[in-house]
Order: C-alpha cells, then sequence, then structure tokens
C-alpha cells in the first residue's frame, strides 16, 4: 500500500486509535497539497498538481504525523507542517529531473518531458513558494528549520555536482551527500512533527535524529532498487543512475575493489547506449557490492531504531520502529 491518497505503507498491525489518526491526517495533507497547489492561472494548476496525483509514498508527510504522537497529534500546525515536507519534496522532484535529464517519474512522464525544462524548473520553484507561504503562518522558528533545510538539500546537490574533494573517501562522500539531499528533509519532517505537537526539546532532537538516520536508510535503499528493479514495479527505468554516470553505493563499493577493465569503465562514465547500460546493470547486479550495500542500508535503519529507544513505548515508536524495516525491504 501507498501513503498517497489516506493510505499507510505496512506498518504491521497498528493500534486501532493510531491507524484512524494517521488515516485522516494523511486524508488531510492530501486535501492540503491539492489546495496548495491552486492557482489563478490554469496551466500552473495544471502542472503544479501533476506530480501529487502521479501518487507517491508521502513518506515525509507520515513522519511528521508518527512524530506529532510524541506530542499532541490533534495540534493545528501538524497537519499544515506536513503538507510543507512534501510540497518541499516534490519542488525538488522536478528541479532534479531537469539536472537528470530523466524521461519519467512514478510511471508517468516526467514534468520536463512532458513539458519543458523551463516550465518543469519554474513550476518547483512555484512549490517552493507555495510552502514558504504555509511556512510563515507556522511561525519563525518553522521559517529557519526550512532555510536550514533548503540549504542542506543545495549544498548536497552540488557536493554530487562537484564530487569527492581530493583524498575524501568516495563512499564517506557519498553518504555525505544522501545526508544533506534526501535525509535532511527526513529529519526536518520528524522536527516538524514533533516541534508542532509541542514536544519537550529533548524528545524534538531524537525525532530529528530518527529523521536523519531513517533517511539515509532511504535514500541507500532507493538506490538498491533502481539497481533491482523493474519498472512494472517501481515506476521508473532501471539503472536511471548509472545511465547518468552517477555512482551510487553498490557501484562505489565495486570500483573500490578488484575490478574488470571492462566494467570499471562502464561504472566510471556516463552510458546513454542502451546495451552498454544493460551490460553494466547486469554486471552490478551479479556483483557482491549489491549485497554490501543492503547491508549498509540496514545498518543504518538500525541505527535509526536505536534513537527511537529513550522515546516513550507508545504505539507510534512501534510503528516508527517496523518503519525502519519497511524502508530497507521495499521493492519499489
Amino acid at each position: 500500500m501507498t501513503a498517497s491518497s489516506g493510505r499507510l505503507p505496512d506498518l504491521g498491525v497498528l493500534e486501532p486509535a493510531l491507524a484512524l489518526r494517521l488515516t485522516q491526517g494523511m486524508e488531510s495533507v492530501e486535501a492540503g497539497l491539492l489546495a496548495a497547489v491552486r492557482s489563478d492561472y490554469p496551466f500552473v494548476t495544471e502542472a503544479s498538481k501533476y506530480l501529487v496525483e502521479a501518487g507517491g509514498k508521502r513518506f515525509r508527510p507520515l513522519l511528521v504525523l508518527l512524530a506529532a504522537e510524541f506530542g499532541d497529534p490533534h495540534a493545528p500546525g501538524v497537519v499544515p507542517a506536513a503538507v510543507v515536507a512534501e510540497l518541499t519534496h516534490l519542488a525538488t522532484l522536478y528541479h532534479d529531473d531537469v539536472m537528470d535529464e530523466a524521461d519519467l517519474r512514478r510511471g508517468a512522464a516526467s514534468a520536463n518531458a512532458r513539458w519543458d525544462n523551463s516550465v518543469a524548473i519554474l513550476t518547483g520553484d512555484f512549490l517552493f513558494a507555495k510552502s514558504s507561504g504555509i511556512l510563515a503562518d507556522l511561525g519563525p522558528e518553522a521559517v529557519r528549520i526550512q532555510a536550514y533545510t533548503f540549504e542542506r538539500l543545495c549544498t548536497g546537490q552540488i557536493r554530487e555536482t562537484i564530487g569527492p574533494e581530493d583524498g575524501l573517501d568516495p563512499v564517506e562522500h557519498h553518504i555525505q551527500v544522501i545526508a544533506d539531499k534526501t535525509a535532511s528533509l527526513i529529519a526536518t519532517s520528524g522536527r516538524y512533527g514533533s516541534l508542532m505537537a509541542g514536544c519537550d526539546p529533548a524528545t524534538v532532537d531524537l525525532l530529528t535524529d530518527f529523521g536523519e538516520r531513517i533517511g539515509i536508510a532511504f535514500q541507500l535503499a532507493d538506490d538498491i532498487v533502481d539497481i533491482t528493479s523493474d519498472s512494472r514495479d517501481s515506476g521508473k527505468v532501471p539503472g536511471t543512475d548509472l545511465r547518468a554516470g552517477v555512482p551510487t553505493l553498490a557501484a562505489l563499493i565495486a570500483l573500490s575493489g578488484e575490478l574488470d577493465p571492462r566494467f570499471r569503465d562502464l561504472l566510471t562514465r556516463p552510458l546513454p547506449d542502451d546495451d552498454e547500460h544493460a551490460e553494466a546493470l547486469e554486471l552490478l547486479r551479479g556483483h557482491d557490492a549489491l549485497a554490501r550495500a543492503r547491508v549498509e542500508a540496514r545498518h543504518w535503519a538500525d541505527l535509526a531504531r536505536e534513537a527511537l529507544e529513550p522515546l516513550p513505548a507508545i504505539p507510534a515508536r512501534d510503528a516508527m520502529s517496523v518503519l525502519c524495516d519497511y524502508v530497507v525491504t521495499r521493492t519499489g
């Protein structure tokens, strides 16, 4: 199950009251997203709601709602903060697809493929603006958090574009890129939920730390899915990073050891040729680096679970513990 349209991922048998609150909360988030992307100019509405209606895991707003369970889950700022988290994520997707020259997003043509790069970039900017408007009503602390998150998102993209500095371990650099590009917003989701729910500072910090760690696990697992999945299951073309010449953890692990010269060559450059791309994908799927990448994803998921240990033993903590398993075992 997906978290879009008010449905939840498989988090095991949830306590009924929690399941009801999460389902209703996600339905409110969905309505909030559709309201936020409306514009007086119909084309802007069409382009902005394109990825909203394409669905998605809604992982970030779900984490906002779960984090709010450690305070007052009905606090008025919780759902708007969840909308902000997802709007910010969607905005980055519009921009990422331009940078990656992606043709497919969530099983459909990407916005840049359907229209053009300029429309995709400006639509992402529009979503950032809409999220900022919501944030203004949540108070200056929320605005500061968003500014810091946006700084990290940009820094992560620049780190990835420039590559590791001389002498820096490529794997260490890659984890830092993931922490900034992906985990920063997931950490902020945990911070938003707990902050808006009125949690004490120590609880807010724990849930932020949880978000950072599970965010790294989430992206490492997503990169593995990119290698192993069938496009019919994942909604995207497998091996997009390989094609673009962007090494993910499995490729970096493979490159760190003894490797056939042909395989090494394929992993160190873009692969626009379909035959070469298919060859590299097959070789990587058969290399033990893939299993080692899975171990690293599991390591970060286990670290996320450890961050939960000092928190009260409420149903939301159990659900978040299950979420640690979900992010590393999913296939799409």
